[in-house]
């Protein structure tokens, strides 16, 4: 796979200007959190997917709504992978670099790969915001960057340049040096500017000369990468060759969204969403409410009890019910949850974790809540837990979820975490045939009814509130089985108490097999849940490449387990965990198979990149 840095030096210092095609490009731009990156990214990931490559994306900001201009704490970066094959990862290292200021540098040129390419903004090398980022010397100026090809840009004054004839304040004129630098990036990879052009008269219509500078400046910085050669050689990187479909973008908060809509659809049953705005959740309220003219209604509750409350309650009154949070919310949401458990009432609960604990690490991303989802409820209340692997898997997993809820009348924690939340991939757009039917029943018989009666899954029947002749007790007091009368009878708690942790059991039936990818036939195993798939998978691949064999095994259904998942373990000489957590899978695989896997962990806000889980793997198994 031939990528930027396989391209001799001799060929950069050439004086003809050609294009090289090549297969694989990493692009990280970086700026203030004012400067535009993740429009900037999200405009180039766009033009690339509808160019035909195969993208994934990463944005990377801080907490802060205001965070400090010019220092490395108040840098945002966006991370664009698009690539000519499969790919499963926003990248590893960047083969190009866009740093807007002295501090975006500094926070980001330790991760760009040997001889990448660095486009820096000269203007902002002032003595003022090198102080601020912390540098002593100019890194324009001392050598420390020889390792890299450097192009330097002096984008702040083209912009204004640019802009020249435009009567706006000098402020306004240089807040569109995003869109100078998305230009050049433009001429680099050989990207169209229509789909940019599109987007800036679509947002900018009613603002003729907002839009007007902004075309102004998106062509020129284009213009000037081409007029002045700012590189001997530009790239082309040929279409993916992609499953034929309609495809579109989405992050997986949108998918979650989509999924909650497309549930509704295929079940023809209304869907409620009931949530508090929580980073970084907040984005599927935003995103279902836009779809009012579906059967979906949303509720912005004052606090997240009263968020998960509101779903209980839509549930008894026959819709689909979700909602969403981190996990602080999860914190709270924990005694609802319980009255769901002994309520048995389908919800499902979407925990996108960050950084913990307490307010910890908002905009970053840590898998950090799988104990507290297993178990972090008072008395014994089990529910199912489901966990997301890709942004476009959190569009099936939510439907998933909605149907195991329903099926079982039990709560379904689906976890994703802040790294799919706002991540992109192309999503080929199934049709209503290809999702099937979801086959949700409402009781509605009088004769004989009990509502703790149960059909083979140990399912109650699901009753609409108000059904006539169908009333029934509801509340978080135990009720006898069957009846459903309030009791304080031991046996009949203990007897309740085993239903439920057996109707969880019980969804084993549904579940699919635990599958391996790879041989099947070596000692070693690689296995993780949720967001860590791109990147084991991506580990196991390139080590078989080096004649290491290995196999990945990845978890969906993390409560139940597939029924084969001990099994399959237990075959395997050295088990290798990897998590974005101290150890919590790792704790409840031994707990529960009595395996205890090596564990291969990171709790530093960012996602696993593939050298990372390469190296941790070839270092205990004494490969070097």
């Amino acid at each position: 796979m031939k990528r930027i840095t396989d391209i001799p030096q001799e060929r950069f210092e050439s004086k003809e200007n050609a294009v090289e095609e090549i297969d694989d490009v990493t692009i990280k731009f970086a700026g203030d959190s004012g400067d535009g990156m993740q429009l900037t990214g999200s405009l180039f990931s766009s033009v690339s997917a509808i160019m035909g490559n195969d993208v994934a994306t990463y944005p990377d900001f801080p907490a802060e709504i205001r965070a400090p201009a010019g220092t490395v704490g108040g840098i945002s970066g966006f991370q664009v992978h698009f690539s000519s094959s499969d790919i499963h990862t926003p990248g590893d290292k960047p083969d190009v670099f866009i740093a807007m200021n002295p501090a975006a540098l500094k926070s980001g040129v330790k991760d760009v790969i040997k001889n990448g390419i660095i486009v820096v903004n000269t203007n902002a090398f002032t003595e003022a915001n090198l102080e601020k980022a912390g540098y002593e010397k100019n890194p324009l100026e001392d050598g420390s960057l020889d390792g890299f090809r450097v192009i330097q840009v002096p984008i702040t004054s083209q912009t204004l340049e640019a802009l020249k004839d435009f009567e706006m304040t000098g402020k306004d004129k240089e807040r569109s040096k995003n869109i100078y630098a998305l230009g050049i990036v433009y001429w680099m990879f050989e990207r169209t500017l229509d789909h940019a052009l599109g987007w800036i008269s679509k947002k900018f219509a009613t603002k003729e000369k907002i839009m007007e500078a902004n075309i102004a400046v998106l062509k020129a910085g284009y213009n000037y990468a081409e007029n002045v050669q700012l590189l001997p050689v530009h790239f082309r990187i040929k279409k993916a060759n992609l499953e034929k479909g309609t495809y579109r973008s989405v992050t997986g908060n949108q998918a979650v969204a989509l999924g909650i809509l497309a549930s509704s659809e295929i079940s023809g049953v209304p869907a409620f969403l009931g949530s508090y705005p929580i980073t970084p959740a907040t984005e599927i309220l935003a995103e279902v409410s836009k779809y009012k003219n579906f059967h979906v209604r949303t509720f912005q509750a004052e606090d997240e009890i009263a968020g998960i409350a509101s779903s209980v309650g839509a549930s008894v009154a026959g819709y689909l019910a979700y909602t969403t949070t981190s996990g602080p919310g999860l914190a709270l949401k924990t005694e609802a949850t319980g009255l769901a458990v002994i309520t048995e009432t389908p919800l499902v609960i979407v925990d996108v974790q960050r950084g913990g604990p307490s307010t910890g690490l908002p905009t970053k991303s840590e898998q950090g809540d799988l104990l507290q989802a297993m178990y972090g409820r008072n008395g014994e209340s089990p529910v199912c837990v489901i966990a997301a692997k890709s942004p476009v898997d959190c569009f099936y997993q939510t439907i998933e979820a909605t149907r195991i809820s329903t099926k079982y009348m039990v709560p379904v924690i689906l976890l994703t975490d802040s790294f799919l939340s706002n991540s992109t991939e192309p999503f080929k757009i199934p049709t209503m045939e290809e999702l099937g039917k979801m086959d949700v029943k409402f009781y509605s018989k009088p004769e004989g009814f009990q509502p703790y009666m149960r059909d083979e899954h140990l399912a109650r029947p699901w009753v609409k509130f108000g059904t006539p002749g169908l009333e029934h007790r509801i509340g978080g007091l135990e009720k006898v089985d069957g009846a459903g009368t309030i009791s304080y009878d031991p046996e009949n708690h203990e007897n309740m108490v085993r239903i439920r942790y057996q109707k969880i059991l019980n969804i084993q039936e549904d579940v699919p097999d635990l599958e391996v990818e790879g041989s099947g036939s070596s000692q070693h195993l690689i296995i993780g849940w949720g967001s860590t798939y791109g990147a084991i998978k991506d580990t196991r691949v390139h080590l078989e490449s080096k004649g290491i064999e290995i196999d990945h095994a990845h978890f969906t259904f993390i409560n139940p387990f597939p029924k084969n998942t001990h099994k399959v373990l237990k075959k395997y000489e050295k088990v290798f965990i990897v998590e974005e957590n101290g150890g919590q899978l790792a704790h409840i695989i031994r707990s529960k198979f009595g395996i205890t896997g090596e564990k291969i962990n990171k709790i530093k806000g960012q996602p696993f990149r593939i050298m990372e889980v390469i190296e941790a793997i070839e270092q205990r198994l004494n490969i070097y």
